[in-house]
């Protein structure tokens, strides 16, 4: 312990003796160490942390898909409910639940929750617990019983300042009294990437039973219910999904009016926590690997470092072995420095990585789940310290062996330099200091076309055209509830007097809405049949993305009109059903035909109880989920003959809408004061949204990407510098044998960029491989892209020569009287 104290305190003092290395070697080691700190927090509280629920291994949800239809992710009927509660033997406990937003009035300013109707065995099968109250027993999940709801903490204490006296009293949700049996935990949370129902709802407010009625069991309508299971004891997904195919086999067999041959119906069955990371997962692995790069390309200049620190403290080294050092002492003297620079990296990486996290929570993506929850814990400590000691180890012992093998009688008379500085630097000497350096050309090549890849694909996905215009369009949600709005024609004339309300404010053109607005997670699709249309082999139905619309909403999204007309105000209930529908439609369904008067009906073939749809006009189709992704064939219905409570509005403005957002909101309030409104925002915003992980990605990657660059470029200038000290002589020698300034230039500089196109040259081999695996994160880009393969070389090729021309121009400078007299 002692002589380790010693080692301590001597490498302390040699650091502290060249303050110029030590702080470069900190500084570089901080963004390293700290990059990776940051990313592994962000890992571990997404992937590697489990949810906080009991049990959470065992979780799942479940999901409703028929292939055959375009449809991958589903909800469920409470007849799908029952089939799977009674026919499946792997779930130990079984939950069914639908999400929406109410508005919440009777006690304070009137708002829009997220709220979410449970059956009473889902909190139970999470292992929650009321901190206040009781939760839901089964007898509530029963039609008929009085309106109960359980708060969630942030609510009871938003709303009622945290008062334990809350049980019994009254909310009124949707114009509907409930009484409060219970609150929550402060822990508690039910996101909506645990409960997708929940649309347009980060988080479950408010739970409210979920009362079944007496035909639940048979009814296969109305497929608007999430599912979430807790598998038994040793039952695997696997297993659990095999049986559930045996299970969606025998109700394709026993209900093909439901469930057509060609739909492929089945049940899959997905982790709790893989539903809530989602494709995260994919990026967050490329930018662990990204920084793990940043990493090796820091230790690699670090490495750099020492070994040019070690040529200069070899009279130092020789006079230890002189004085009875043996090799083995000395190496773990250079390697104790080592591990304190690591450490003091990791010191200031920590600090780095704090300020990176939130950052990240901050500015980074809303989408991202479990963000704002990511923290430096336990496990990310211990991660920093394990990456310490490793980069030490990567960076410290190849030049420390190397500079314990010194020449003591050389290096004591002065002469190692004289003696080898010619084939030292051009012929084959420093080969460890050039393969680290091609090294670090090839990783930051590799890290540069993952970047140019992304880059390409965020503006690929930026210009594409979502099919309607997104400039000056403001949104906000809308919801008619109570008694005021109890029929049809009440909602209809509100709406109507909204429009005429919004369209007079100055500076608002058009004013309508849609129930699915593009871009903001919100769909609907049912089956149709179209009129004439001979089914294919197995086809019950076509599945179709369907929209109302009121007002002016397509004149105000500047979706085009191709053919035919937009809805007007003959288009009423009693007047014959009309449509629009999006020209993909229209060319999937009657291609080389006009559309026009073209007949359609809601439901599958067979259905003659729904009416008969007439279309009366054809629209540009319209991105509605992401932008980088095809939308359904769609079709739009008038409010007027389908109401709606629901809406999304938007206006379109000739100026800044967002100055008109108090206007907006004030002719809300007159309309009526007990209305919340909810999610304002303007196209642009949600457009922006909608790209907002893959600007993340690419941005987050880009930097690692520059902060690698910036290392090789150091990497590449150290290394010829160094090389021109050490060759003072040879020049010398050259320049008065008859080189010229120019010739010398050319030398130097054809060394540099003969290391940095080996560095590209595995660069790109190695590109070749990795960006296999960003496949699924790039959009109109192949992994091979020719012109991001084209233009990352010769990026680098352009800095290998700026790094490699300065200290050429400085040797090329060298009096050869001077240097040959100093040698």
């Amino acid at each position: 312990m002692s002589i380790l104290l010693k080692d301590v305190r001597r490498a302390l003092r040699a650091l502290v003796a060249a303050p110029a290395f030590t702080i470069a070697a900190v500084l570089s080691l901080a963004i390293g160490i700290g990059a990776n700190t940051a990313i592994f927090s962000i890992v571990d509280g997404l992937l590697l942390r489990p949810l906080p629920y009991a049990n959470p291994e065992r979780l799942v949800i479940l999901w409703n898909r028929s292939p055959g239809l375009n449809i991958t992710e589903d909800w469920f009927s409470t007849a799908q409910y029952f089939d799977i509660r009674n026919g499946h033997h792997g779930f130990e406990q079984l939950a069914i639940a639908i999400g929406g937003n109410y508005n919440l009035t009777g006690s304070g300013e009137p708002e829009r929750v997220g709220t979410i109707r449970v059956s009473s065995s889902l909190l139970q099968m999470l292992g929650e617990k009321a901190a206040l109250g009781r939760l839901f027993v089964p007898d509530e999940d029963q039609p008929g019983r009085t309106a109960t709801a359980i708060l969630s903490y942030g609510t009871w204490a938003r709303r009622f300042g945290s008062d334990p006296g809350v049980l019994g009293r009254k909310i009124i949700l949707n114009g509907v009294p409930c009484e409060i049996v219970g609150v929550m935990p402060r822990s508690f949370s039910l996101p909506r990437e645990v409960m997708p129902t929940l649309d347009g709802a980060e988080q479950a407010e408010i739970l409210l039973p979920l009362p079944l009625a007496a035909d639940a069991s048979t009814n296969r309508d109305h497929e608007d219910y999430n599912i979430v299971g807790k598998l038994k004891p040793g039952v695997s997904v696997s297993q659990a999904q095999a049986e559930m195919d045996t299970l969606t086999a025998r109700l394709r067999r026993q209900f093909p009016e439901v469930y057509p041959p060609n739909g492929g119906l089945t049940f899959g069955i997905v982790p709790l926590l893989e539903q809530v990371v989602g494709n995260v997962r994919r990026i967050l692995y490329l930018l662990l690997g990204a920084v793990g790069f940043v990493l090796v390309i820091a230790c690699v200049n670090l490495a750099n470092l020492q070994l040019s620190r070690g040529i200069a403290r070899q009279k130092e080294i020789a006079v230890r072995s002189a004085l009875g050092a043996t090799r083995m002492r000395i190496v773990r003297l250079l390697l104790t420095e080592s591990v304190l620079l690591a450490f003091a990296g990791g010191v200031a990486g920590i600090a780095l990585a704090f300020l990176a996290l939130r950052a990240v929570r901050l500015l980074g993506p809303q989408s991202v789940p479990r963000v704002h929850d990511v923290g430096i814990g336990l496990a990310a400590l211990a991660f920093t310290f394990v990456v310490c000691i490793l980069s030490s180890v990567l960076f410290g012992l190849a030049p420390a062996l190397r500079a314990s093998r010194v020449d003591v009688q050389a290096a004591l008379q002065d002469t190692s330099r004289t003696s080898s500085g010619v084939s030292a630097v051009w012929g084959h000497g420093n080969n460890l200091r050039r393969s680290l350096v091609i090294a670090e050309i090839a990783l930051c090549a590799m890290m540069l076309i993952g970047a140019g890849l992304l880059i390409h694909s965020f503006v690929r996905a930026r210009d594409v055209n979502p099919g309607f215009d997104p400039r000056n369009v403001l949104t906000l949600e809308l919801t008619l509830t109570g008694e005021r709005y109890n029929n049809k024609d009440a909602i209809l004339a509100a709406y109507h007097d909204l429009w005429q309300r919004l369209e007079n404010l100055p500076g608002v053109t058009s004013a309508g809405a849609v129930t699915s607005l593009p871009l903001s997670q919100m769909f609907a699709w049912g089956p149709i049949t179209v009129e004439g249309r001979v089914p294919q082999p197995g086809e019950k139905f076509i599945n179709a993305d369907v929209r109302v619309i009121s007002g002016h909403y397509l004149q105000a999204m500047k979706i085009p009109l191709r053919e035919g007309r937009f809805f007007n105000d003959d288009d009423i209930a009693g007047k014959p059903r009309v449509a629009i529908v999006d020209e993909y439609m229209a060319q999937q369904l009657w291609p080389g035909q006009d559309p026009i008067g073209k007949r359609l009906h809601i439901g599958g073939i067979g259905e003659t109880t729904s009416p008969w749809i007439t279309v009366v006009g054809v629209v540009g189709q319209v991105k509605q989920y992401t932008l980088d992704s095809d939308s359904r064939i769609a079709y739009y219905l008038p409010q007027t003959q389908y109401v709606t409570r629901a809406m999304n509005v938007a206006m379109r403005c000739s100026s800044s809408p967002v100055a008109l957002a108090g206007a907006v909101k004030q002719q809300i309030h007159e309309l009526n004061p007990d209305l919340p409104l909810y999610n304002m925002s303007t196209m642009q915003e949600r457009f922006g949204n909608s790209l907002a992980r893959r600007r993340f990605t690419m941005l987050v990657l880009g930097i690692f990407a520059a902060i690698s660059l910036g290392l090789a470029v150091i990497g590449i200038y150290g290394l010829i510098a160094y090389l021109v000290g050490q060759g003072g002589r040879e020049v010398g020698i050259r320049l008065a044998l008859g080189a010229t300034r120019a010739n010398i230039i050319a030398l130097i500089v054809r060394g540099g960029m003969t290391l940095a196109l080996w560095g590209v040259a595995i660069g790109i081999g190695g590109a070749l491989v990795v960006t296999r695996l960003m496949r699924s994160l790039l959009f109109g880009v192949g992994v091979t892209d020719v012109a991001t393969f084209v233009t990352v070389p010769t990026l680098l090729a352009c800095v290998a020569f700026v790094a490699s021309y300065f200290p050429a121009r400085r040797a090329s400078r060298i009096d050869p009287n001077i240097s040959l007299r100093c040698e």
